[in-house]
């Protein structure tokens, strides 16, 4: 069998440095681009009776984060949320914190003792979060300015690493 000449070894070696500069250049580990198709809308309320609805935010970045204070990863991951949305300044993808079917006094302890500065969405009878079906929590979606979802994010993920805080701000220019 004929062995790879130099040159057929330089041009896999190439291919191989430029798929890894764009792998490098694209998103980081654990986001997985999405075929685009609409986010499912959803109104809800926050803890202080606030109403948002998701329709409301188009024509920017929304990052839409579903947790649980029961989830361990969720409750590693929020702390880095948390110094995320402190790091990431305004050009950042708007943060929507979405909490899966707790009480809101379980929600206000929880975000009290890790976030206090952060406030979430209570889907209280887990509608919403059915209708976006995460496999799993946390879960994470980013929706692009005309409202498709376009990012998905299972499991914690360190939103506040250079590497996904670079990654968002790109998403804001």
């Amino acid at each position: 069998m004929r062995q790879p000449g130099i040159r057929q070894r330089l041009m896999a070696l190439l291919l191989y440095l430029l798929a890894g500069s764009t792998a490098a250049a694209g998103t980081p580990p654990g986001i997985r681009t999405l075929e685009p198709r609409p986010a499912p809308d959803f109104t809800l309320t926050d803890m202080d009776g606030n109403r948002f609805s998701l329709s409301t935010a188009r024509g920017r970045w929304v990052m839409v984060h579903f947790w649980a204070s029961w989830c361990r990863p969720c409750r590693r991951e929020m702390p880095a949320i948390r110094r995320m949305s402190e790091l990431i300044g305004t050009d950042a993808p708007r943060l929507v914190l979405v909490n899966t079917a707790e009480d809101e006094d379980t929600v206000f302890s929880f975000l009290g003792a890790v976030a206090p500065d952060l406030s979430s969405l209570l889907d209280r009878d887990g509608r919403v979060t059915e209708a976006w079906q995460p496999r799993g929590l946390p879960a994470t979606w980013l929706v692009d300015p005309q409202g498709y979802l376009r990012y998905q994010a299972l499991g914690g993920r360190p939103w506040d690493q250079p590497r996904y805080l670079d990654f968002l701000r790109r998403l804001g220019d």
